[in-house]
């Protein structure tokens, strides 16, 4: 193999997830300018694989990642096939994360990675891969959940200038050179850790039983066919998201009734409750507090405290999403619901992204 490999590089392959489509478009412009330039390109759909112990690493093959990021890191279904991707004799490889790129006015204002491209360029070091690239793509955020989605004009303009920024990447690492515009802003990545670190272990469960379908959805089953990881399913013929949801967003974006929203008000009315009340209760109830202080130290009862906080959060939003999504069947209670979701506006853009290669 280390004979192959001193070889000149005439292969590549792209493992890609992507929700909406902006990991998939930036995946093939890459693959466009391999294949312009006489290498043998294949881009692979992580989701669509059915049995990860068949993949193998050629020898003499170049290897590439891309994903969205998702709360500061990759999301989860790219994580855990990075954990589980071969080993490799030294391989050269590169990431690639979409991050939530806006513009104000003239400006283009980039994302932030967080711990996408470290988190991967460890693992993939500690496999015996060689990273040759590592680099950020300001794509449009469509984090609806959290924004209006970003004006047609506007994306046009943000995608015109990160689909050339893009291909001179491409053209750097087909010329064997380095690049590495992901270790730039190290300082502020590490930064944000903690929030990468909270979102993986309770905010992504929390984000997902914030979604629901209204009374106009038509039972399309369009969300539930196109999900890419398989997360939504029919609960009393309405669409019920489960904990498996990397809040993609690509079914809300997707939904031609515009049926899917954040159920913004109730979701903050919840937590509230939860976090202000309920969880105290059981605390006192339990005597969780007494008992901790007893056993450990201070600062470790702090810690434990944390993590059954966290756990105690994620369980009772499980719980009362059930009790929510049986409510949803009640005009009365599906119109407050509706009416406090910020989703159900029409100021509330979506974001439709086609295919730009």
């Amino acid at each position: 193999m280390s004979k192959t490999n001193k070889e000149k590089i005439n292969r590549l392959i792209i493992y890609y997830f992507s929700g909406t489509g902006n990991a998939r478009n930036v995946t093939h412009w890459i693959d466009d300018i391999a294949r312009n330039n006489n290498y043998e390109s294949q881009i692979i759909d992580i989701s669509k694989i059915k049995n990860r112990k068949d993949i193998i690493v050629p020898d003499n093959a170049l290897i590439g990642f891309c994903s969205p990021t998702h709360g500061f890191n990759f999301p989860p279904i790219m994580f855990h096939f990075l954990l589980r991707f071969p080993k490799s004799n030294k391989n050269k490889t590169f990431i690639i994360n979409t991050r939530a790129g806006l513009k104000a006015g003239k400006y283009f204002v980039p994302g932030m990675s967080g711990m996408a491209q470290y988190f991967s360029a460890l693992i993939l070091l500690l496999k015996g891969f060689k990273i040759i690239g590592m680099h950020p793509v300001d794509l449009p955020s469509n984090w609806i959940s959290f924004h209006p989605g970003i004006k047609p004009t506007v994306v046009e303009s943000i995608y015109n200038k990160r689909k050339r920024e893009t291909e001179r990447f491409a053209l750097n690492l087909i010329n064997n050179k380095s690049d590495y515009k992901g270790l730039r802003a190290i300082l502020v990545d590490l930064l944000i850790t903690p929030i990468a670190f909270l979102y993986y272990i309770i905010g992504r469960f929390i984000l997902a039983k914030t979604f629901y379908a209204s009374k106009d959805c038509s039972n399309c089953g369009l969300c539930i066919e196109k999900c890419p990881v398989q997360a939504i399913k029919l609960v009393d013929k309405r669409p019920f998201w489960t904990h498996k949801c990397e809040s993609c967003m690509q079914c809300m974006n997707i939904c031609p009734e515009r049926a899917i929203e954040t159920s913004h008000g109730y979701s903050f009315a919840i937590y509230y409750f939860i976090s202000s009340y309920l969880v105290l209760k059981i605390y006192k109830l339990l005597n969780i507090n007494p008992l901790l202080d007893s056993i450990f130290p201070a600062w470790l009862s702090n810690i434990f405290n944390f993590f059954i906080d966290i756990g105690l959060i994620v369980l009772l939003y499980f719980f009362f999403y059930r009790i929510f999504h049986y409510l949803l069947r009640f005009r009365f209670f599906e119109r407050i619901v509706v009416y406090t979701s910020l989703t159900k506006w029409k100021c509330w853009r979506r974001y439709k992204i086609e295919k730009r290669y």
